[in-house]
């Protein structure tokens, strides 16, 4: 293993035998949905967005990437009604992701965008093992703040509960601390953000909230990434029962040959 990602800390916490049957056996899992095409449509709509690389217009270059999203979903049953929905919310959600950062931090200059990380875990002496991720976008305030800024689709929104889910927030945490190692930038003039694209919301259809990331759960975060690390380099892989059923249905593995 030469590096991990949150996705797959995210999974190995869920249970390390799926992260063992997805990560290491390299079965199959899950390969995307309209969803999950929506939300890779809209994260480049953004991206181009604030590059600008061409003329093309938000809504206009959503609905390329949306397409082009949807041709690589050709072996599942797709919802032709889902889709025709996700074209027209898309196409009206673009051009509105750039000007609300605008209206929410006022005055600013964009500092990267898609930025790659690939950060040694010093915090594991003993095993060579960098975090890779990608920052969706980071801008620099006239405050001289920094900001780390994830965007994320939904439906209409999170609740209070998803906002302050540890393993949704430890992702940002995470970025801050890795992020601040390259730069060599004081985590104390970072800040860290989600900003929701909300498909099916009437108004407010993008709202940026601050996650905060001090000392305390940065370590908690750390400590959690290490463990996972250990164990995977162990071949610890235990079976969380507790997680084979989702709020979304069985894992995909439930009650299959490879997890008997």
């Amino acid at each position: 293993m030469s590096h991990i990602s949150f996705s797959e800390l995210k999974n190995w916490n869920q249970c390390p035998f799926y992260h063992k049957l997805t990560y290491i056996d390299k079965l199959k899992a899950f390969e995307g949905n309209e969803y999950t095409a929506f939300g890779t449509a809209i994260h480049e709509a953004c991206e181009n967005t604030a590059t600008r690389t061409d003329d093309v217009e938000p809504s206009d270059f959503f609905l390329q990437a949306f397409e082009k999203e949807i041709k690589k979903l050709s072996n599942i049953e797709l919802r032709k009604d889902l889709i025709e929905e996700m074209r027209t919310q898309g196409a009206q959600l673009a051009p509105l992701a750039i000007p609300a950062l605008k209206d929410h931090f006022g005055d600013f200059t964009f500092v990267s965008i898609e930025e790659k990380l690939y950060e040694t875990v010093s915090e594991c002496s003993d095993i060579d093992i960098k975090f890779k991720g990608f920052v969706d976008l980071v801008i620099k305030t006239s405050d001289g703040k920094y900001h780390i800024i994830d965007w994320k689709t939904c439906s209409w929104g999170w609740d209070s509960k998803k906002k302050n889910d540890k393993m949704i927030t430890y992702q940002l945490t995470l970025y801050k601390h890795f992020w601040s190692q390259k730069n060599m930038i004081d985590p104390e003039k970072i800040e860290t953000h989600f900003a929701l694209l909300k498909r099916t919301a009437k108004k407010d259809k993008v709202e940026l909230f601050r996650v905060t990331s001090g000392p305390q759960k940065t370590q908690n975060a750390i400590k959690l990434l290490t463990k996972a690390i250990y164990n995977i380099h162990n071949s610890n892989y235990i079976k969380n029962r507790l997680a084979c059923r989702t709020p979304w249905g069985y894992c995909e593995f439930y009650k299959s040959d490879d997890c008997s």
